[in-house]
């Protein structure tokens, strides 16, 4: 049986907390952008700039919440970006849109450009806050 390479350095775990303000999207996709750069993981970092950019401007657009929490985790070459908020209510759902809008796009962009992705409710049966999370993975080269 041939034997499995284990990670090459522990993960790095990193939380960005911003208001929720029309200026968090340029400032969070910024900033997770220069993280996966300091960590070498340039070819994840236009991808994320993306969706970290989609997300907030969600959370933006749809709540009410204060605070928006980006946790990223940082191993070998994934990166797992979680954007949360504090706002149960709006559950997130893809849709398609109309030729013309400017809006409406990101949770598809998520889909087809995320390794995986998805929704968590955080408290169980009486959610205080949601995060949508993604994985990035670099290409695997020998």
């Amino acid at each position: 049986m041939p034997e499995v390479a284990g990670p090459t350095e522990p993960a790095h775990a990193y939380r960005l907390s911003a208001p929720n303000s029309p200026k968090s999207p340029r400032v969070c996709r910024d900033a997770i952008a220069a993280l996966l750069h300091a960590n070498d993981l340039h070819d994840l970092a236009d991808t994320a700039r993306l969706l970290v950019s989609e997300a907030v401007t969600n959370v933006n657009q749809h709540t009410n919440t204060q605070l928006i929490h980006i946790d990223t985790l940082v191993r070998d070459r994934i990166a797992t970006i979680a954007v949360r908020d504090g706002s149960p209510e709006r559950h997130p759902y893809p849709r398609d849109a109309a030729p013309d809008e400017e809006g409406g796009r990101g949770l598809f962009l998520m889909r087809e450009l995320a390794y995986a992705w998805g929704v968590t409710w955080e408290n169980g049966l009486r959610p205080t806050g949601k995060h949508i999370w993604f994985e990035l993975r670099e290409p695997f080269t020998e």
